[in-house]
């Protein structure tokens, strides 16, 4: 029987907190309190210079939301060339896991508006660096 490689369960927990990553934003979006926004305000929404203004914590989600998706897709992809070509090693393994905790780690501290700069900026740039060691691996593979 074949294993399952770590780097392929940490990527299928990535991709599951990705798909989840949409709950808090409307969980904010659905829960305004009542007076919190004008009472013109379409669908709990504010239109401001074409942009809707939420609750900052809910705004914050959506950011966290698409900030992982900018991020993870790359990332998944690589995981997977690596994959494809019999390429993990230490260093996928390390990587895979850094990058899923650093995500974990930048979309709490988005949401919750702990990690201000320069925390946020670094967790994401250290996300970036787990994008180019993995790539790295791609090219060592071949």
């Amino acid at each position: 029987m074949e294993t399952f490689p770590t780097e392929l369960g940490v990527l299928t927990c990535l991709m599951i907190l990705a798909a989840s990553l949409w709950i808090p934003h409307i969980v904010g979006v659905n829960t305004a309190p009542e007076g919190s926004l004008p009472a013109d305000a379409p669908d709990g929404f504010v239109r401001i210079a074409n942009i809707f203004v939420h609750r900052p914590w809910v705004q914050r989600a959506n950011r966290a939301h698409m900030n992982l998706l900018e991020q993870g897709m790359p990332f998944a992809v690589l995981v997977l060339l690596v994959d494809r070509m019999d390429g993990f090693t230490a260093l996928t393994y390390w990587t895979a896991i850094a990058f899923f905790w650093l995500r974990v780690a930048h979309a709490l501290g988005y949401i919750t508006g702990f990690a201000q700069f320069p925390l946020r900026p670094i967790i994401f740039t250290l996300g970036w660096v787990c994008c180019l060691l993995m790539a790295y691996a791609v090219f060592a593979a071949a």
